[in-house]
């Protein structure tokens, strides 16, 4: 198994349409498909959600802009193999 960058394994989400779950530093937490990353690791999901702590919905914002320097993690969702 090779061992791949952040950002190639994005882009690869990106190509896939993969819905992910970003969590970020105040705790905020969104669930959407990667539309747009850069090497600063901003990203831009859509279809994108809030979500409460338990995982239910709270707002549905559709298409949000996240700055890369307030991501704690970006974690697939499912369970399919990506590679």
């Amino acid at each position: 198994m090779s061992v791949r960058a952040p950002l190639e394994v994005l882009s690869k989400l990106k190509e896939l349409g993969v819905e992910v779950s970003v969590k970020l530093k105040d705790g905020t937490e969104y669930r959407g498909i990667v539309e747009e990353i850069d090497v600063a690791m901003n990203l831009i999901l859509n279809k994108a959600v809030q979500v409460s702590e338990d995982g239910n919905p709270l707002v549905n914002y559709g298409r949000i802009f996240i700055r890369g320097s307030n991501i704690v993690y970006i974690a697939v969702q499912g369970s399919k193999p990506l590679i």
